[in-house]
Formats: C-alpha cells, sequence, structure tokens
C-alpha cells in the first residue's frame, strides 16, 4: 500500500460520509456559497446565507437588490464589498443563462468564481470527479507529502489526481477539507491520535 492509499483509507475510516458544510436548497445558491465562503468559514457563510437567500428567495429578486443592502448581509465576511457586487452580478448572468451549466470555461466568467470554486460547483452538483485545492487541501497534502511543500495550487491538484483514482476525487476533496479542518488544523493539529503522522512533514520538523 503506498502513501496516497494510506491516507485514503484512514481518511475514509475517520470520515466515513463526507459531505459539503454549505446549506443551499437551489443550484445557484450553492455557487453564490461558495465565492462568499472565500478567506471565511463555512459557518460564517451559512449564517449570512440565511438571511441573504430568505429575503431575496430567487433570482429575480437577487439580481434587483440594492448593493448597499447585500453589503449589510455579507458586512461579517472578508471583502464584502466585492462579494455583494459579485452576488448582483452571479444572479443576472446564471439568471440569464436559466441555469447553472456544467461547464467551466462559462463558470469561470461568473465574479469572484476561480478554479477552485468551479471545481466544488461541479464536483457538487453535477458529481463531476474533481479537487478543489482549497486552505485545507494544500495544507494536508504538503504535510502528508502528498505534494511538495513549495508546489502552487494547480500543482497540488495535479499531484492528487496522479495519485488518486478518478472515482474517489470528489469524495476524498471532501475528506481532506474535513481532516484539514477538524484534525489537521494550521494551528495546534491534533497529531498525537493521528495513524498518519509517521510520515507527516509537519510532525517531523516539530519533532
Amino acid at each position: 500500500m503506498n502513501k496516497a492509499e494510506k491516507v485514503l483509507e484512514y481518511l475514509e475510516n475517520i470520515i466515513p460520509n463526507p459531505v459539503c458544510e454549505l446549506n443551499y436548497n437551489k443550484d445557484y445558491e450553492l455557487v453564490i456559497a461558495v465565492m462568499l465562503s472565500a478567506q471565511t468559514t463555512d459557518k460564517r457563510v451559512n449564517i449570512v446565507t440565511k438571511e441573504l437567500f430568505e429575503k431575496y428567495n430567487s433570482l429575480d429578486k437577487l439580481e434587483s437588490a440594492k448593493e448597499e443592502d447585500i453589503v449589510r448581509i455579507v458586512h461579517s465576511l472578508g471583502s464584502y464589498t466585492k462579494k455583494a457586487k459579485a452576488v448582483i452580478e452571479i444572479a443576472k448572468m446564471i439568471n440569464k443563462w436559466g441555469y447553472v451549466p456544467n461547464d467551466r470555461k462559462k463558470l469561470e466568467t461568473l465574479p469572484m468564481v476561480g478554479r477552485k470554486t468551479v471545481s466544488v460547483i461541479l464536483s457538487e452538483i453535477y458529481k463531476e470527479p474533481n479537487i478543489a485545492v482549497d486552505t485545507h487541501v494544500e495544507r494536508v497534502s504538503k504535510r502528508l507529502g502528498l505534494a511538495r511543500k513549495n508546489a502552487s495550487v494547480l500543482e497540488v491538484e495535479k499531484s492528487l489526481k496522479r495519485k488518486i483514482k478518478k472515482e474517489k476525487w470528489c469524495d476524498t476533496h471532501l475528506r481532506m477539507v474535513h481532516f484539514g479542518r477538524y484534525y489537521c488544523t494550521a494551528k495546534k493539529p491534533l497529531c498525537e491520535d493521528c495513524k498518519l503522522k509517521s510520515f507527516c512533514k509537519y510532525k517531523k520538523d516539530k519533532n
């Protein structure tokens, strides 16, 4: 069993049923929620989107909303002015399309929507095999030696896709997010009970 297989086996054991922790009921709500989640927590985004999607419960209402009203709702998030503008513009564009497309290039034309966000959208809505590399996935990958320490986000993604079977990409992405969020945290990771510490670079650097 190689390193990647050992990591997957352990993650499957401690996180058997991984799910996206962003709350949404409609496809476009997920797009907006993932965009808003940049540089903040899913927990905070869920608080914000609860109010946002209750007050503006359709694309028509969102695209005609006053920017200052959206700013007030998303004010607790980072880059709230840019995000407020993006919410309205995303609503306009998706409303014009009539649906959230299964098309990476098209989705990446949405404001503040980049490769990672699109990977989450395609994986969650269309179950398209993807590995979205956020801060948790990047940290875990480098600590466990699944990617080089100085690798770019895209290089981390490519490294993981080479080492993990395609049919496991979606669940592995979610498991790595949860692992980084609740176990292999940026500060004070739970190393003592971790069965991967024998080849963890963070653990070795600390010893």
